[in-house]
């Protein structure tokens, strides 16, 4: 038995570091491109001078050495939890916390969420100190970071107790019906959580999102008539448009729809509206054409029904990590591999070693391909946008928003499929002229 559990961990932990091997070796192309590649590509030598490229160069070498960094301080730290068996110490801190409060440990619920609370807030400090560097010293090294200590230390804490109040009430419903729901628990448990994904997903524009953003309703004028009259030819059911104070948080710039059924919203960063510093000498953001052209590709979104082609293919894939738990969580091994005693088998540490560590591989190898769909629903998007006659709106504000970003436009190949939800800007600006030539001919 003892044979069989260090084989177990064993073999867990081998995945983790082979994984851990591959991300590694991919950083290092992408970082070996960023340190010797200095020439600007074709497409985008009208709009981006030496200046701007070197600065993304720095930007982006900066930001592979910090994820370097946290992924070697990361696949540490799991290790040294699971050699050491600490889930277990975990476990048995969290019943001397509750025989503090008068609670028996045999009240499982409660129990999983002193033990869910103990492991967020651990989890919370030991990845501060990343938190703290990547904000207040990388990201402010080059300009994006717009937080002051007060606001980061109020945006933390929300964060946290957030997640808390979220997950706890879900951990304990899910695991009450893993312990009551007979051999049909694997299909309540996912009914449950498909419901409480939706109600999720619903509630977030107008309840989770104004918890740590302020939004308000566009004003009256050009832009908001030009974004109603799109909305209105495509017959998308728009609500009202907000613009969110990102600049609060950081110089990054982005828009998004909003909204699973009914009337949607759409939300724009302030840091996307065409700005002139006149102290600096720098032009940022969109004009309302270009903005008008990254909406047509959000609207595609909704054309194309990626939002529900997205949440279909993750209800399918709960279904069958479910099924997969419903078929591990009982093997005694599980429990005992990571110092439990015999007889001792929480569901809640059923539910973390199934679904993150035995599927670990699974979990890769869908993520890979969710990101290739992913890509492929992005230039459809784009493909969308062309077709409204937004060609070179929308490409001129790609290349305005990476250059406002910093993001460096050359990626080693391999780097780029395993990581990148979205196109390069140089794969959506090749496929954007290939729209233009192919609507020429036709």
């Amino acid at each position: 038995m003892i044979l069989d559990e260090n084989v177990l961990l064993f073999l867990i932990l081998i995945f983790s570091w082979l994984e851990y091997l591959w991300e590694l070796y991919l950083s290092l192309r992408q970082l070996k491109i960023y340190k010797t590649n200095n020439t600007i590509p074709e497409d985008l030598k009208d709009m981006l001078n030496k200046e701007s490229f070197k600065k993304a160069q720095v930007y982006g070498t900066d930001k592979s050495q910090f994820k370097i960094v946290r992924e070697l301080y990361g696949i540490s730290l799991t290790s040294i939890i699971l050699y050491n068996k600490w889930i277990s110490v975990a476990w048995q801190k969290s019943e001397n916390i509750a025989a503090t409060m008068n609670i028996n440990p045999n009240q499982e619920i409660i129990m999983s969420c002193i033990f869910m609370t103990f492991v967020t807030l651990f989890n919370f400090v030991v990845n501060m100190p990343f938190t703290i560097y990547g904000t207040f010293v990388l990201e402010e090294k080059h300009g994006f970071n717009k937080q002051t200590v007060g606001f980061f230390i109020k945006d933390q804490v929300k964060s946290l107790v957030l997640s808390l109040v979220i997950t706890l009430p879900i951990v304990s419903i899910a695991i009450y019906i893993i312990m009551l729901g007979g051999n049909m628990f694997v299909v309540w448990l996912w009914l449950f959580t498909t419901v409480a994904t939706l109600i999720l997903l619903t509630i977030y524009p107008s309840v989770i999102a104004p918890l740590f953003d302020k939004f308000q309703p566009l004003s009256d004028g050009s832009l908001r008539q030009g974004i109603e009259n799109l909305a209105s030819k495509l017959n998308f059911p728009l609500s009202q448009i907000y613009i969110v104070e990102g600049s609060k948080r950081s110089a990054h710039s982005n828009a998004y729809f909003s909204g699973l059924f009914g009337a949607k919203r759409i939300v724009l960063f302030d840091t996307l509206l065409h700005k002139h510093d006149e102290v600096k000498n720098i032009t940022t953001g969109c004009t309302e054409s270009e903005i008008l052209g990254v909406l047509a590709h959000e609207l595609g979104h909704w054309k194309c029904s990626h939002i529900y082609k997205s949440i279909a293919l993750t209800e399918v894939n709960l279904l069958l990590l479910f099924s997969a738990f419903g078929f591990l969580f009982k093997y005694s091994l599980l429990y005992t591999s990571l110092g439990f005693p015999p007889g001792q088998e929480p569901v809640i540490i059923g539910l973390i070693v199934v679904l993150q560590l035995i599927l670990a591989p699974y979990n890769s190898l869908l993520s890979f391909f969710a990101t290739a769909l992913s890509r492929k629903f992005e230039f459809e998007a784009d493909n969308f946008a062309v077709s409204l006659n937004y060609a070179m709106e929308l490409r001129s504000a790609l290349i305005k928003l990476g250059k406002d970003n910093l993001d460096y436009p050359i990626y080693d190949k391999i780097y780029s499929a395993w990581y990148h939800s979205h196109p390069t800007l140089l794969h959506r600006i090749e496929n954007i002229k290939s729209q233009i030539a192919s609507t020429k001919q036709d």
